[in-house]
């Protein structure tokens, strides 16, 4: 059937799609368990009691489950297929390997093509010219392997050098994968949105396909039904025939096999016909679905890439006031270590000036007289300390009434639980209230230090 449609043909001219290779493996599961198996019972015992050595401790947990975290995204990054050096912070030196080589390949690439683009004739290949395309050929050979190598070896330095990183490198490389991981998001997105779109195109195609299938068949069936009648005619005339040795026999007999070879032919091309109809129209409907598919994807894709890279941004202040909490832990132990060391300097100093006294009993009156003075002194510090704890707790009840009015938390049990004493109850004036379980004041509240 000569026409200038016919869906019995073979497209060869459809636009091939890009493979996307993602190769699932065990590292996101495996990330998974690891993250599951963080939630510590312990965790507000661990608060109330902890010392600064606790939370030396406490960091190096951090560290190491940021090392294992960051080995895992790597190790994932892998397995589906991502770009190591453009989902990793890499160093001047881990750089530098990459860098180098690409140079390299993208100087054999044009070196070949110069070599190439020599005209090739007698005289030219005389001097040289199919050698130099050969040497230039091994030679790009040999630079696409060193660029292949060079992503191994900064791999290797990078894992090397993370091992021995300290909290504030590795928080800032978990930023920059997830900063990464807005960017891939955003990619997948619009390449969802591409099939999307062409989709949409397929389904409007296979409409129309399934349309024109039906106006085929409804043809054929035409011809069929007058086919149908010819043959009955056909059938009937040679029926007639009495001589069926004669040649009126023989050609009632060929026009009949004429037109059943015909009604054969168009009987399997109302068949054609009918299958590509219902074929269309399943697809149709498998189109639509993938769509929706799609689109949900595309949806929670948009949710999460929003999410995240809202949470980056808030992130890298979190993480600055962690690192400087670290520092300041540090610049903390270091003061209590020149306290202490100083506190020692002073007693020894005593011991000498005392042993220097020992031989005036004058002296040793003198001290003795000042020990009342000392009592009255100590007696005017306890109240003050007694004052201060008094302002502490009375700040405490205002802090509760804060939180309970801003974010509707009781603060009430955790305080008093806290101070497991009468906030009214009077200091001990006889200079023994260095027993009160409270804790001492805040630094901003200590007036010694202003």
């Amino acid at each position: 059937m000569a026409d200038d449609f016919d869906l019995l043909e073979t497209d060869s001219s459809s636009a091939k799609q890009e493979k996307v290779d993602v190769n699932w493996g065990k590292a996101i599961d495996q990330m998974k368990s690891k993250l599951s198996q963080e939630d510590d019972p312990e965790m507000r015992q661990k608060i109330l009691n902890a010392t600064l050595d606790d939370v030396v401790d406490m960091a190096e947990k951090d560290r190491t489950t940021l090392l294992d975290a960051i080995k895992d995204l790597t190790d994932y990054q892998d397995e589906v297929g991502i770009i190591f050096e453009k989902f990793s912070t890499l160093n001047a030196n881990e750089q530098k390997v990459i860098d180098n080589a690409q140079k390299r390949l993208e100087k054999a690439k044009v070196e070949l093509d110069e070599a190439e683009a020599v005209k090739d004739n007698w005289w030219n290949n005389l001097w040289g010219r199919k050698s130099k395309i050969k040497k230039r050929e091994e030679e790009l050979k040999a630079a696409q392997k060193a660029r292949e190598d060079a992503d191994i070896t900064a791999k290797q330095m990078f894992q090397e050098r993370i091992e021995k990183a300290d909290v504030q490198t590795l928080l800032s490389e978990l930023s920059y994968k997830s900063q990464a991981a807005v960017s891939r998001l955003k990619n997948r997105e619009v390449e969802i949105k591409e099939v999307e779109e062409k989709l949409q195109e397929a389904i409007v195609e296979a409409s129309k396909n399934h349309t024109k299938a039906l106006e085929k068949k409804k043809e054929v069936e035409d011809k069929l039904e007058e086919q149908y009648a010819l043959l009955k005619q056909a059938r009937q005339e040679l029926d007639e025939v009495a001589d069926k040795q004669s040649t009126e026999y023989s050609e009632a007999i060929g026009k009949v096999t004429t037109l059943e070879q015909k009604v054969e032919e168009l009987e399997g091309l109302k068949n054609a016909y009918t299958t590509l109809a219902a074929s269309k129209d399943s697809f149709v409907h498998k189109h639509n679905l993938t769509i929706k598919v799609l689109t949900s994807l595309r949806s929670n894709l948009q949710t999460h890439r929003a999410k995240l890279k809202s949470d980056t941004d808030e992130r890298l202040k979190y993480y600055d006031g962690y690192v400087i909490a670290l520092k300041a832990r540090t610049d903390q132990e270091f003061a209590a270590i020149l306290e202490h060391l100083g506190v020692k300097t002073d007693e020894h100093i005593g011991e000498t000036l005392a042993a220097m006294h020992t031989a005036s009993a004058k002296a040793r009156q003198d001290m003795m007289e000042n020990i009342p003075v000392h009592e009255k002194m100590m007696k005017g510090i306890y109240s003050s300390y007694a004052e201060a704890l008094q302002e502490i707790r009375t700040k405490d009840v205002e802090i509760q009434k804060n939180f309970a009015e801003r974010y509707g938390i009781d603060m009430k049990e955790i305080f008093e639980e806290y101070y497991a004493v009468d906030p009214t109850a009077p200091s001990d004036s006889d200079g023994e209230g260095g027993d009160d379980p409270a804790p001492a004041p805040k630094p901003e509240e200590d007036d010694l230090l202003g």
